[in-house]
C-alpha cells in the first residue's frame, strides 16, 4: 500500500508531465532511480534532453518547491543526469538542460522553470 504522501507525489509528477507534454516535450523516462540520486522526469525537448525536478509543496510560505532544489539537490541531479546519459550514450552527443516543476497549493498550480539551472551553479565547471 502507497502513503498519501507518495500517491499525492505521483500526482503531482503526472500533472506535470501532462504540462510538459502539452507544450510539446517528448517523455523518455520516469523515476529513474541510482544510488544517491534519482530524476523525476526525463524529456525530450527537439534535440534537448531535459532532466526535470518536480517539488511539491503545500503552501510557498517558505520559498516553494523550486527555492528546495538548493546547490546539494542540483549537484545530485547532475550526478544523476551524468549516470542515465553513461546508459544511454546517443542521447549523451546532445544537449541537455535543467528544468523545475514547481507546484503548490490545493488546487494544483504548477510552475515551469526551464534551464532552472546550470552545471556552473552546482560547482562543476
Amino acid at each position: 500500500m502507497t502513503s498519501p504522501r507518495a500517491q499525492r507525489g505521483a500526482a503531482v509528477e503526472t500533472a506535470a508531465l501532462e504540462l510538459l507534454r502539452q507544450a510539446g516535450l517528448q517523455p523518455l523516462a520516469r523515476n529513474v532511480r541510482f544510488k544517491g540520486g534519482e530524476l523525476d522526469l526525463v524529456m525530450r525537448d527537439g534535440h534537448t534532453t531535459v532532466f526535470v525536478e518536480v517539488r511539491y509543496r503545500a503552501t510557498a510560505q517558505f520559498g516553494g518547491g523550486a527555492a528546495s532544489v538548493d546547490r546539494r539537490k542540483r549537484r545530485k541531479l547532475v550526478l544523476a543526469a551524468q549516470l542515465f546519459l553513461q546508459r544511454h550514450p546517443a542521447l549523451a552527443m546532445q544537449p541537455c538542460r535543467f528544468d523545475v516543476v514547481d507546484a503548490s497549493g490545493d488546487p494544483l498550480q504548477l510552475n515551469w522553470l526551464r534551464a532552472a539551472f546550470r552545471l556552473e551553479d552546482c560547482g562543476f565547471a
